[in-house]
């Protein structure tokens, strides 16, 4: 009698999204059957399932409603958006309606910054939301429209690219052209030609792609991985969507190249859940490649050339923009970072040689054998060539997308972008900086001032107080709460946020928060943890006044608490209901 096969726990993720998607929800005797199938515990089966915010528990309605909770949905106007949704549907946000047929829920940015307010309705993208638009899609879908045949085509205008021959990403590509590159040169050499362009990691640690591709070229495997992150969770980071939806055959080629360079045989694509709607197209032309040879085996060649590529979807955890707690995911596994006494490029996916790029990393890969090293090296600055995407949004009057040559002058990026009268920009989403007036004569490049996608621009309107809770409660719900600094101490630093608003901070409370956030910053396991405190501490320093403003001295702590009208507003209580029973 043949013995049954264990399934490949890596395709754990797969089919929890196919029965969410088949039955809304994840149900108890799923968990079993799962289990049973890929031979685990029922335990690690729920440990994986809820550790992903997208795969439910409970019935989440024939229509999935993802209202976006960020802080440039919120200044857009989502608080309007949300009442009417609630008020069209009949329940409150969190549930689902009495007929089952629609589930209301929030969720973190889903990479629609520049045109919000923004959900997704079954994973397909409605965006420039008014109320009036919010009940009219109620209407449509109750009366037999599918999200797919009136959701809108996320159109993030591409505002700026430098001049034509300094342009590397939004200009015409002519497809497979760069792979003749492959028939005539060894991987050595474009191993050479990437450690030559000086090109770093673009999702924001900006590591020397060629230095990481030799690492994984050296160590010696039967099988070795390239994992394309295409998880850009960053509050106010959409640039690689519009790669994905403009110019995905440069990330295809760029794989193939890489994957060339670096020895691997199996690619996979890690696509955010939320950008689901994605995912059929770049299965097209997956296949398209496949079709001409270009993905397979014996791909023409100069060395011999066996590379296929996958993709694997996310189901909503910011974290897994890590590349550890990725590689976790894309094994079937929750998300968590590992501490990196071994490193991916040693031991990553399945425990062989494992390459973690970027989408915008891959992309420039293409470009560079494309228009040749030495041109390339002809753009931007010294110690970052080339051009850099950004992704703009908030209180500007051009939301978009931007092609800069690294080296522009920060002052001239906002005259660009239309920012009147900016008071703060957050540089790099919420773990990167908080920039002021004193910053803005600073260049754009990685000499000066580097950023990995993500620009907010807040006006003197905007409360700072509003901003950083916002970015804190986001920390707080994204830890992975795998380590204690990161878990606990973000928390803490959340309720020090509130003491502040509440007017009641006191000079010790910021040098706690001084001094936690060192604790956080070098003993958390990844970014997350590492980086979580950056906007908070560059306002505390920025921004001195709107900290003064609701600070108290620690001995007038005290003359802060009015018993006297606290007192007045529990006796009217008292009042109405007493005379409700007279």
């Amino acid at each position: 009698m043949a013995t049954k096969k264990k399934i490949d726990r890596s395709k754990l993720l797969s089919v929890l999204w196919e029965i969410q998607r088949k039955k809304r929800h994840i149900a108890h005797d799923d968990i079993t059957k799962i289990a049973k199938e890929f031979e685990l515990s029922r335990m690690e089966v729920e440990g994986v399932l809820t550790f992903y915010h997208f795969f439910h528990r409970q019935d989440c309605g024939k229509y999935t409603i993802y209202l976006n909770n960020s802080i440039t949905s919120e200044h857009a106007g989502m608080d309007k958006i949300r009442e009417a949704f609630e008020k069209e549907i009949g329940v409150p946000l969190g549930h689902l309606s009495f007929d089952g047929l629609f589930g209301l829920y929030e969720t973190a940015c889903i990479g629609l910054s520049d045109q919000e307010p923004a959900c997704l309705i079954n994973f397909k993208p409605f965006t420039n939301l008014t109320p009036e638009k919010a009940r009219d899609i109620i209407h449509q879908l109750r009366n037999g429209a599918k999200p797919s045949e009136i959701c809108d085509k996320p159109n993030s205008k591409i505002h700026y690219t430098p001049p034509p021959e300094k342009t590397v990403f939004f200009k015409s590509y002519n497809k497979f052209s760069v792979l003749n590159y492959i028939r005539e040169h060894k991987p050595e050499e474009i191993l050479e030609i990437i450690k030559k362009s000086k090109l770093s990691g673009m999702g924001g640690a900006f590591f020397p792609t060629g230095l990481k591709w030799q690492f994984a070229r050296q160590n010696k495997a039967d099988i070795k991985y390239l994992i394309c992150n295409a998880d850009e969770g960053e509050p106010g980071t959409f640039k690689d969507r519009v790669l994905l939806q403009t110019h995905p055959e440069l990330l295809i080629e760029g794989m193939i190249l890489a994957a060339y360079a670096i020895g691997a045989s199996q690619g996979i694509i890690y696509l955010r859940g939320e950008y689901r709607y994605l995912k059929e197209a770049l299965e097209d032309l997956i296949e398209s490649y496949k079709t001409y040879n270009f993905l397979g085996n014996n791909i023409p060649a100069k060395e011999p050339l066996n590379f296929d590529i996958y993709i694997e979807l996310g189901a909503g955890a910011y974290v897994c923009g890590e590349e550890t707690a990725l590689i976790h995911s894309a094994e079937g596994f929750r998300g968590e970072p590992s501490t990196k006494v071994v490193y991916p490029v040693q031991s990553g996916f399945k425990g062989k040689p494992t390459v973690v790029n970027n989408v915008e990393t891959l992309c420039a890969v293409t470009r560079i054998v494309e228009m040749g090293v030495d041109n390339w090296l002809k753009i931007g600055t010294e110690k970052t060539p080339g051009t850099k995407v950004l992704s703009v949004s908030g209180d500007c009057k051009n939301p978009g997308i931007y092609e800069i040559e690294w080296g522009m002058n920060f002052r001239e990026f906002l005259k660009l972008i239309g920012a009147k009268e900016p008071k703060m920009i957050q540089w790099s989403g919420p773990s990167g900086n908080a920039l002021a007036e004193e910053d803005f004569d600073r260049n754009i490049s990685g000499e000066d001032l580097i950023c990995g996608g993500s620009v907010m621009v807040f006006d003197e309107s905007r409360d700072i107080f509003q901003i950083l809770k916002h970015f804190s409660d986001f920390f707080v719900s994204e830890s992975c709460g795998i380590c204690v600094p990161c878990r606990t101490g973000n928390f803490l630093l959340n309720k020090k946020i509130d003491k502040m608003i509440s007017g009641k901070a006191t000079h010790k409370d910021m040098n706690d928060v001084k001094e936690w956030s060192k604790i956080i910053q070098t003993t958390s396991r990844c970014g997350l943890g590492q980086m979580s405190s950056n906007s908070l501490n560059d306002a505390i320093k920025k921004f001195p006044e709107a900290f003064r403003k609701y600070m108290t001295d620690d001995s007038d702590l005290g003359n802060k608490f009015n018993l006297e009208k606290s007192v007045s507003e529990y006796e009217h209580i008292i009042k109405e209901i007493t005379t409700d029973y007279e």
